[in-house]
């Protein structure tokens, strides 16, 4: 039987969740002889190969058009799509900008910080992402695993990683679930 492939990205936000990913030590080791890692931290591959992918995982809220193709883009090349972290389950902290109108973000950083070198203008350079109204993962593309926290728990991590790569799906019961 061949190995899953997993792959994971991440959006908006810290990628805290990612640095969870390598808080489970060891056992990373256990998880690397089940699977086919095609792109992580770990890795660090600038142009994986996402062909076949089983395991897809964000991280991250969607808070631009560009942020918007990569969760189309690993939902279309995977079989099972897992939401790491609060900014992907339910939006989080980059979240908590919706309540303020983007202009005034915007003017806010830019022209009114005296530590940017925006000479006062906001840029308008388009290779920059615009944001938009920060979104959850699965309000743009359809998520089969939510596993939440910020940072979600390690052994969490660990557990779901096991249970995909077993061809199972998880069940995050209430026991497994607690934040610091």
């Amino acid at each position: 039987m061949a190995k899953p492939k997993i792959s994971t990205d991440w959006m908006a936000g810290c990628s805290g969740c990612h640095m969870s990913l390598l808080d489970i030590d060891e056992r990373i080791i256990k998880i690397a002889e089940l699977v086919d890692i095609r792109a992580t931290p770990i890795t660090d591959l600038k142009e994986p190969d996402e062909s076949g992918v089983t395991v897809g995982i964000l991280e991250g809220a969607v808070n631009n058009t560009a942020n918007e193709e990569v969760a189309q883009r690993m939902r279309q090349r995977c079989k099972v799509l897992v939401a790491l972290g609060d900014c992907a389950v339910f939006g989080g902290v980059p979240a908590m900008r919706n309540f303020f109108s983007m202009d005034e973000a915007l003017r806010r950083a830019y022209v009114e910080t005296e530590s940017t070198d925006s000479e006062g203008k906001i840029p308008t350079d388009p290779e920059l992402a615009v944001p938009t109204q920060t979104r959850a993962l699965n309000e743009v593309v359809p998520v089969d695993v939510f596993v939440p926290g910020c940072p979600p728990d390690p052994d969490v991590i660990f557990y779901v990683l096991s249970e995909l790569a077993m061809g199972r799906k998880p069940e995050l019961k209430d026991d497994l679930l607690h934040w610091h």
